[in-house]
Parts: structure tokens; C-alpha cells; sequence
């Protein structure tokens, strides 16, 4: 609208100059008479319009939520709503590219969830109605990962211990840890029977997300079994191991027993993590 109204506004100048020009051959330019408008000032007003288009959809789109494979798009109502992601961006790094559970491999996470988003949708665009359950199993492409053995599995705790006392400290020296995980990390330093414990305690209260209730579920998990899968090929066994009840989810008592340590090193500091967390709000 708005730039049908500066257009208007330049062909009546361009009007009203033409009429005056036949009544006489002096034409004595009035100092309120506007100049032509210019196609600057036209691509001006298109800028302008298209930065209020994209503000709109992010203040609208500001507290939807939308799941993987989807973005939020502003309906003609004004409405923010979610949708199937219109194009994923090309990867060419070998890196980006995940395996997914139907043991096939994707350019990326994006590329697998907007498929899925798709299948759900009844989309034209769907290849295959499998889709519709698909999520990633590992990063990296696809591979045959060899058995877990018993020796392996027997050492496996040990070596989970170390990983996550190295991740920690890395963390620390890179100052990506909170002031309490890094009050945890510091004590494991000076108090080395500290280390195994800290560790453990720090990677389960950082698992569980939303909600915070004291257990971290198969999907919770997934931030430290999608990395490590084809790695460590004792990673998911392991997982599974720790969930002793196979309630789908592993307490923290469980995660210090499948890590071989003993009750008492396990104390629940999460609580802390939240109310830091509350703090810094």
C-alpha cells in the first residue's frame, strides 16, 4: 500500500507540472512544489517495508516454538505457526553428515528433519512413509560398528570416567563452565579422589534438561551417545547398562553405579546448577 501511494503521489506531480506548462510559457516553480520523486526514494520505501515485514516475523515468531524440521512463519492473520523447513542449507563439509536410525546418511541433521517433518504432513515432497519415525543415531556417516566385547565392556567404566574428567577440565580452561561446575572442577583438581566423582556428577546435571527431575531419559542422552557412537562402539551398551529397572531413564544413583563408583561419592549438587541458573535471570 504504501508504495502504491508514493507512486500515485509521483504521477500527480508529473501531472500537475504538464497542466501548468500549456497556460504559459513562464512557468514560475511554486517553493512548495515537491520534487520528482526518484527511484532511490521508491527502492527506499520497498526497504523499508520489507524490514517491517521481517521485523514483524521475528517479534511474532519470538516465543514459538518450533521442533526440528520446522520454522515458524507469520500467517495472514498475523499468527505465528510452525512449518516444515522450506530449504536446508547445502552442506559440503563430510562432517555435518549423521546416521541415521534406519542406518542410511544424510547431509545433515536438517536435511533428515525436514524430510520427516514432511512424511508427518503428507507432503507431496515425502520419498518414503518411513520417514515419519526417522532421528539421528549417530554424527558421521554410516558404518558397521563392530561389537562391544566383554573385555571391553569390563574396562569401558574406567575409560567413561577419564573422558568425562578430560571433557570437564578442557571446559574449564576454556571458561564454558559455570561458576559451580567450575568450583567442582577446581575441587577434582586439588582432591584427586574428587576427579571420577565431580565428573560424573557435573555430566548428569548437565543432562537433565526439562524437566529437572533427578533422571536423564534415552533422549536426553542423546548429546553424549551421538558423538561418541562411532567412536567408542561401547558407548551404547554401556548406556544401556546403567538402566538397570529399564525404565527408559537412569537416576543418578544408577549413573555412579554404572561408572563403578561407590554411593557415597555421589552427592545430588544439581540443585545448585539450578538456583545459579534462577540467579543469573
Amino acid at each position: 500500500m504504501a508504495i502504491l501511494l508514493v507512486c500515485l503521489m509521483v504521477t500527480a506531480d508529473a501531472s500537475d507540472v504538464a497542466k501548468k506548462g500549456k497556460k504559459s510559457r513562464k512557468v514560475i516553480k511554486r517553493t512548495d512544489e515537491k520534487e520528482p520523486v526518484e527511484q532511490k526514494d521508491i527502492q527506499d520505501a520497498i526497504d523499508v517495508l520489507l524490514d517491517d515485514e521481517s521485523a514483524l516475523k521475528d517479534n511474532v515468531c519470538a516465543k514459538k516454538h518450533c521442533g526440528a524440521g520446522k520454522e515458524c512463519r507469520v500467517n495472514e492473520q498475523g499468527e505465528a505457526e510452525c512449518g516444515c523447513i522450506a530449504s536446508c542449507p547445502e552442506e559440503k563439509d563430510p562432517r555435518r553428515m549423521i546416521c541415521s536410525n534406519q542406518n542410511e546418511t544424510w547431509t545433515s541433521d536438517c536435511e533428515l528433519y525436514r524430510m520427516r517433518c514432511l512424511c508427518k504432513t503428507g507432503s507431496e515432497e515425502c520419498t518414503d512413509s518411513k520417514y515419519d519415525h526417522a532421528h539421528v543415531d549417530y554424527f558421521g556417516s554410516c558404518k558397521d560398528v563392530p561389537q562391544c566385547t566383554a573385555d571391553e565392556m569390563a574396562d569401558f567404566p574406567r575409560r567413561m570416567r577419564d573422558w568425562l574428567f578430560n571433557v570437564m577440565r578442557d571446559m574449564a580452561d576454556r571458561h564454558d563452565l559455570s561458576p559451580h561446575f567450575l568450583q567442582m572442577e577446581r575441587e577434582a583438581e586439588k582432591d584427586l579422589s574428587r576427579k571420577w566423582a565431580n565428573a560424573a556428577i557435573w555430566k548428569f546435571c548437565d543432562l537433565d534438561g526439562h524437566p529437572h527431575d533427578r533422571k536423564v531419559s534415552r533422549h536426553e542422552l542423546f548429546p553424549i551417545r551421538a558423538p561418541l557412537v562411532a567412536l567408542e562402539h561401547c558407548i551404547q551398551p554401556f548406556l544401556d547398562s546403567c538402566d538397570v529397572d529399564n525404565d527408559h531413564f537412569i537416576t543418578l544413583k544408577e549413573w555412579g553405579t554404572c561408572l563403578e563408583l561407590s554411593e557415597d561419592e555421589i552427592e545430588d549438587k544439581c540443585d545448585g546448577v539450578r538456583d545459579e541458573a534462577e540467579n543469573a535471570i
